[in-house]
């Protein structure tokens, strides 16, 4: 049953992190046409979002590698001895 979960966490955040991709240009698309809005200020919000997707993605992916790492490690010290 953990393994369900975790399988499900792994494609949850793969959903997560291609919904924020996908918000993150169309709120710099909608900057970009606003009347209030421009080509700078499109181009803050994309590099903003992408640092925030990546450090975001990146997190949730870290911590999943450390529970893989540590069910690795688990498995082979249990098979050492």
């Amino acid at each position: 049953m953990r393994d369900f979960f975790i399988g499900a966490l792994d494609k949850l955040i793969a959903v997560l992190v291609i919904l924020m991709i996908i918000g993150v240009v169309v709120g710099a698309i909608m900057t970009a046409m606003s009347p209030m809005g421009g080509a700078l200020q499109a181009v803050a919000i994309l590099v903003g979002g992408a640092l925030y997707v990546i450090l975001t993605a990146g997190m949730l992916y870290l911590f999943l590698g450390i529970y893989h790492n540590t069910k690795r490690t688990a498995e082979i010290l249990q098979n050492r001895g």
